[in-house]
């Protein structure tokens, strides 16, 4: 099936388009209000077990929304081959090394992964990474140019909870540096973590996180270390129940899910074409 079938396959229930652009809006001002130095956020929308057609819904006018994120690899290959190719997919989720290659290759618009916790896991994209720029060359997938460099994140396990994923921070700055120095395919852009539930249902407006104080101490010192700038690093910091604060201590990027889509499905109930085959019928 082509893109284009994928696409003219879906129809956006309207009601539902307007719940979904108004959560949007709803968020991006609490992230505007929030964002008191006036620095760019990025919101990547986390879509993960919600149908093709949200996302549709929030990519196409008036919202056009580009960041998508996704927990699971062979949801979002499947979304990326329905949906248009201007979404910037973002994975967030676990990923196993072996699903490292698969995803970097077959999915030419993934922007970012973000949760790259181990040195075979950057090679893993990296050489996916580098067969698709020699597939695109040879013109096996229609496109012209180069192959635009994969970002990648490193995720740190700030809280150190033994089920976390994500390096320990005194780890952080010898993978990041051989992302730099050893994956030619790969843009080492930033720290991600995913603090403790806790913590991030504590953090207010007074209250600091400290998951997050101490995932900008370990850019910092990355940052030293590597003899780069620090605002070159970005924080990925901030979830539903705490992006506000995420940004008022330096986040540079946030992943709201819930409050945009609403509560989601039980894996095995979740369906990536929605309602689709219904309204074929």
């Amino acid at each position: 099936m082509s893109e284009r079938d994928g696409e003219e396959e879906m129809r956006v229930n309207p009601q539902r388009a307007q719940q979904l652009i108004e959560n949007l809006g709803s968020v991006t001002q609490k992230i505007q209000a929030a964002n008191a130095s006036g620095k760019k956020v990025r919101l990547v929308a986390v879509s993960k077990l919600k149908p093709a057609t949200d996302i549709l819904a929030l990519h196409q006018s008036p919202t056009s929304h580009l960041h998508f994120g996704e927990n699971y690899a062979q949801e979002l290959t499947e979304k990326a081959s329905l949906l248009p190719r201007t979404i910037r997919w973002h994975f967030i989720g676990a990923l196993q090394t072996n699903k490292c290659k698969p995803l970097a290759e077959q999915v030419p618009n993934l922007w970012c992964v973000s949760s790259v916790d181990s040195v075979k896991k950057a090679n893993a994209l990296d050489k996916g990474r580098a067969a698709l720029a020699e597939a695109q060359k040879k013109g096996a997938d229609g496109q012209v140019g180069e192959t635009e460099r994969l970002r990648v994140q490193v995720q740190v396990n700030t809280s150190g909870e033994a089920e976390k994923s994500g390096v320990e921070p005194t780890k952080t700055a010898a993978l990041c540096k051989h992302i730099r120095d050893q994956c030619p395919h790969l843009q080492l852009s930033g720290l991600m973590t995913i603090g403790a539930i806790a913590r991030s249902q504590a953090t207010t407006a007074e209250i600091e996180n400290e998951d997050f104080i101490a995932l900008r101490e370990t850019r910092d010192k990355v940052a030293t270390e590597l003899g780069t700038a620090k605002d070159e690093l970005e924080l990925s910091m901030g979830m539903s129940s705490d992006y506000e604060g995420a940004i008022r201590q330096g986040s540079d990027e946030v992943r709201v899910g819930t409050t945009i889509f609403g509560e989601r499905p039980a894996k095995k109930d979740a369906r990536v074409k929605g309602d689709v085959e219904k309204e074929k019928s």
